[in-house]
């Protein structure tokens, strides 16, 4: 079964803090690495971060590095985005995804339905 749905987010104002979940099956999970990106309107998808499978590598996006971080907890098959000190900027459509293998490089073949996070100026 292949399923991720996110959690986790919301209205915040500027500077505040938001911690996003994504609970995945353990097809989408074990063995997997794990991503967030985020769709703006208007814009094109992004990447945001990514893990994985092991956790012992992490890659974030220049425009979110040293304010978000993402983990994994593969006990629970679930990871998650941190996010603080948030920008109206970061206001987007955030997607959970995951990809077969190891690496966090590359295409990702399963994705979640998206949790709208809003920052307020």
């Amino acid at each position: 079964q292949v399923r991720l749905v996110e959690s986790g987010g919301g209205l915040v104002q500027a500077g505040g803090s938001l911690r996003l979940s994504c609970a995945a099956s353990r097809r989408t999970f074990s063995g997997n690495a794990m991503g967030w990106f985020r769709q703006a309107p208007g814009k094109e998808r992004e990447f945001v971060a990514a893990i994985s499978w092991s956790g012992d590598n992490t890659f974030h996006a220049d425009s979110v590095k040293g304010r978000f971080t993402i983990s994994r907890d593969n006990a629970k098959s679930t990871v998650y985005l941190q996010m603080n000190r948030l920008k109206p900027e970061d206001t987007a459509v955030y997607y959970c995804a995951s990809r077969d293998g190891e690496s966090w490089r590359g295409i990702y073949e399963y994705w979640g339905q998206g949790t709208q996070v809003t920052v307020s100026s």
